[in-house]
């Protein structure tokens, strides 16, 4: 059965890898590309998401988003791991298409009301947009089939942070957008470093998706360049971690991944902001800022060589059927 889709991004070399590997599986319909900042500001992310969709031929729509947190002030783009131009600075022609009049939040809002119970949301940046779209028609929680977060460390298999010790980057980007998604009611699963550092791109592994991916194959060994060299010097390793497309293959095949059930709530201030934190036993405490809030699922656990397989599998198909 297909799942339809609306990809809430900040392209970013491994949002880019997500995009295309959504846009790919024939069991997604990729309804919208909804922008947001995080890895590019959000002109950056916008005019990144409408490049894919024209180059690639894409049929989703593409919505324009937020330019900054809710409340704290903006950490700024990861240029750093993502290049000035967030796709590892190979050079982009500028689009001639345009993106929906609409702001994404309100793109959210409408098409999930047109298509009640159909729509998963799939956010693997900031959580602003989804975030504005709970609070401006929170009768969408009831309508969407389910969230999916790309986002959180949880410490499970000691993996806490990738911009603090105990924050991920998506979460610390905007807290207070996190803390109203993941304690609204609707279903959410979290898909965090807890299980994207198990599962690992090695250059080897994309210079196979280049070898046999044809034109999508050579894009995302192109871009992937300049983050693998990141993770080189920052880390001295050959490869680059399953972020974003991990939520992706949760929409696909959710039994790759093992979860834990559990009410979550972010920390949005002070020298651990940004770190979610999960209620997972049924303990009774005085004091319970969890107890009330829904559960919601996190993943613990991958079999990544499963992931790896979908993964290649999806565009090598892709890529044959162009």
């Amino acid at each position: 059965m297909t799942t339809k889709i609306i990809l809430d991004t900040d392209p970013g070399i491994d949002d880019a890898m997500a995009i295309l590997f959504a846009e790919a599986n024939p069991d997604v319909e990729l309804v919208a590309l909804t922008t947001v900042y995080g890895n590019a500001e959000i002109n950056t992310s916008t005019r990144n998401a409408l490049y894919l969709k024209q180059r690639f031929n894409f049929a989703c729509d593409v919505a324009k988003g937020a330019s900054g947190p809710l409340v704290r002030d903006p950490v700024g783009a990861s240029v750093v791991v993502h290049g000035e131009n967030g796709f590892g600075d190979v050079p982009l022609e500028e689009p001639s298409i345009e993106a929906d009049p609409r702001s994404a939040h309100q793109y959210i809002i409408d098409t999930v009301k047109a298509s009640p119970g159909e729509i998963t949301l799939v956010a693997v940046g900031p959580l602003t947009n989804l975030a504005l779209a709970i609070e401006h028609a929170p009768e969408i929680a009831s309508l969407v089939k389910e969230v999916v977060i790309m986002g959180g460390a949880f410490g499970t298999h000691e993996h806490t942070g990738n911009v603090t010790p105990f924050a991920e980057a998506n979460i610390h980007d905007d807290p207070h957008a996190a803390d109203i998604v993941l304690t609204a009611n609707w279903p959410v699963t979290v898909v965090g470093l807890d299980v994207t550092h198990e599962a690992f791109f090695s250059s080897q592994y994309l210079d196979t998706v280049r070898d046999t991916c044809g034109d999508i194959g050579q894009f995302m060994w192109d871009i992937s360049r300049f983050y693998l060299a990141f993770y080189k010097e920052r880390m001295g390793v050959e490869g680059c971690f399953v972020h974003d497309p991990s939520a992706i293959a949760y929409v696909i095949n959710p039994a790759l991944f093992e979860v834990r059930k559990g009410p979550i709530r972010v920390v949005c201030d002070g020298p651990a902001e940004g770190m979610t934190l999960q209620k997972y036993r049924e303990t009774k405490h005085k004091t319970d800022e969890w107890k009330d809030k829904p559960a919601q699922n996190v993943a613990i656990a991958v079999n990544d060589r499963a992931l790896l397989d979908l993964f290649l599998d999806s565009m090598t198909h892709y890529a044959s059927e162009q």
